[in-house]
């Protein structure tokens, strides 16, 4: 389905809140001539791809229980630009986590991640946004028992205490620009290229101010790895 089919295909449905409490999907109005083409200066290539648009004219956004307001036009807003140069943020959840829609230098809409900051973990979500609007449904029937919240609750988890879908510099030979990028000293290679949905990477194992690099369009992410120093190592580096 395109993503306005798939919306469409969630308006009558009926959902409950934890308090009993009946909802539906409230859509937000859609985007007017001049909206649609302020907002196709500002992406990358001035792409915006026809089912988008298609979306975009239909309704901007939606609200929905359980998440702040679901959004297909907020470009630029996330900020983080070293891990999604160029990315909408379609949704948070109150805590300080989003959903963001990663997109291209080309302009094309690509995969959904999960950024959550506590613990510093991102996941692969959805593989787009036609399958992003069909996890928040499954969410709004199912609850602890879908995709969107499985990944809230406990993958996020998992991925930090296991560091899934990171691998260490050696195991594979990246080119990384023919060496045009200035690598930290130690490093991990986050390589979520091809990688099913709740596949992911910890991207703050080393702490505040952790350098990360995008070297490219590619869900590949390069992440300075810092080693503590032991008492002993600190004491005799001291000496000469």
């Amino acid at each position: 389905m395109t993503p306005k089919q798939q919306l469409e295909s969630i308006l009558s449905n009926q959902y409950e809140s934890e308090d009993g409490d009946s909802f539906k999907v409230e859509l937000l109005d859609g985007m007017t001539e001049s909206e649609i083409e302020s907002l196709k200066k500002q992406l990358p290539n001035n792409n915006l791809p026809d089912e988008i648009e298609e979306l975009l004219r239909f309704s901007k956004g939606f609200e929905f229980y359980g998440l702040e307001e679901v959004r297909f036009d907020s470009f630029g807003l996330f900020g983080f630009e070293e891990m999604f140069p160029n990315s909408i943020q379609l949704a948070g959840d109150g805590f300080g986590n989003f959903w963001i829609l990663d997109i291209d230098s080309k302009g094309n809409w690509n995969s959904v991640y999960y950024v959550c900051h506590d613990p510093a973990v991102i996941v692969k979500h959805s593989e787009n946004l036609s399958e992003f609007i069909k996890h928040v449904d499954e969410f709004g029937r199912i609850g602890n028992q879908s995709n969107l919240d499985i990944i809230h609750e406990k993958t996020v988890m998992e991925i930090w205490e296991e560091k899934v879908g990171i691998m260490e510099n050696n195991k594979m030979d990246y080119d990384f620009e023919n060496g045009q990028i200035e690598l930290p000293e130690m490093f991990l290679v986050a390589d979520l290229t091809n990688k099913p949905i709740k596949t992911g990477f910890p991207w703050g194992k080393s702490g505040p101010n952790t350098k990360i690099i995008r070297p490219t369009d590619k869900p590949i992410w390069i992440v300075e790895k810092r080693v503590k120093q032991g008492f002993l190592s600190k004491l005799f580096s001291g000496k000469k």
